[in-house]
């Protein structure tokens, strides 16, 4: 037998007729302010579980299934959580961990498609081929997240702070990343002749600064107003790129055709191996 007890009260919560909770059924299940730290969750049924407020610290959830779960304000810092099945097509299906920690947490190969993942907290985790695309990441702390092979497209990463994130080889097509900070992120690839996506993508008025942008897809990306200080666009494809207004100060367009890119009010004075054609104007 296992008791799930409040983190707080120590009220037992569920009593669980098994000897571990790996592959436990818990649907349905209220389990507010639950004390599950370090517990083995690992192919766990945890569909339409309320879990919100649920100490859940180094736990362990690969495979775990968590459609329409509630893990609002919940406590995942350094749980792993590979290969959960958390997501769906209909956002309605997908997990909701809006306000959760999820620093240093293992996500990898985590199926969160249209999940609901506003203001939280994932410094740190580990992201790498998981599958993104739809979900809503508004607000959240994504500093330093190792998310290579990712797939957000069409996610909401609008107004998040991405600095330091390693998101080679990355699809963010269509991404809403307006007003996001990506100061010193890793756009490149880990292999010689591969490439980031973020075709379509919306990055108005976002802080590149610094960032790794060599041999980047970005064809008609919004980068109005953008922060491109330093940036390395070395062999980026920009075809239909608007970089109106940005500041490319000092940033590297070696091998970057700039024959389609809107410019205009651009700095680009400031740019390095920059190939201006003669019919662009008003530029600063």
């Amino acid at each position: 037998m296992v008791e799930i007890k409040h983190k707080d009260s120590g009220e037992v919560l569920a009593t669980i007729d098994a000897a571990s909770l790996a592959g436990a059924d818990l649907r349905h299940m209220r389990l507010q302010g639950a004390d599950l730290r370090g517990a083995d969750l690992s192919g766990a049924d945890l569909e339409f579980c309320d879990l919100v407020g649920a100490d859940l610290r180094g736990a362990r959830l690969m495979g775990t299934l968590l459609l329409s779960a509630h893990l609002r304000e919940a406590d995942l810092s350094g749980a792993n959580l590979s290969h959960i099945r958390a997501g769906s097509e209909r956002a309605a299906r997908a997990v909701v961990l809006s306000g959760a920690d999820l620093s240093n947490a293992v996500l990898d190969a985590a199926d969160l498609r249209n999940a609901e993942i506003r203001g939280a907290r994932l410094p740190g985790a580990r992201l790498t081929a998981a599958d993104l695309r739809g979900t809503d990441f508004y607000r959240s702390n994504l500093r330093r997240i190792t998310a290579q092979r990712a797939l957000f497209i069409q996610a909401n990463l609008r107004e998040t702070d991405l600095s330091g994130a390693d998101l080679r080889d990355c699809h963010l097509n269509d991404a809403n990343l307006v007003g996001a900070c990506l100061h010193q992120v890793d756009l490149g690839s880990a292999r010689p002749d591969g490439f980031t996506v973020i075709n379509l993508a919306n990055l108005e008025g976002a802080d590149l600064s610094g960032a790794n942008c060599r041999n980047l897809s970005a064809q008609d990306a919004n980068l109005r107003n953008a922060d491109l200080r330093d940036v390395d666009f070395t062999a980026a494809v920009l075809g239909g790129a608007i970089l109106r207004a940005a500041n490319v100060a000092g940033a590297n367009f070696q091998d970057v055709e700039l024959a389609s890119v809107t410019m205009e009010f651009a700095n680009f004075s400031k740019a390095r191996n920059a190939v201006i054609p003669s019919f662009k104007m008003n530029l600063r």
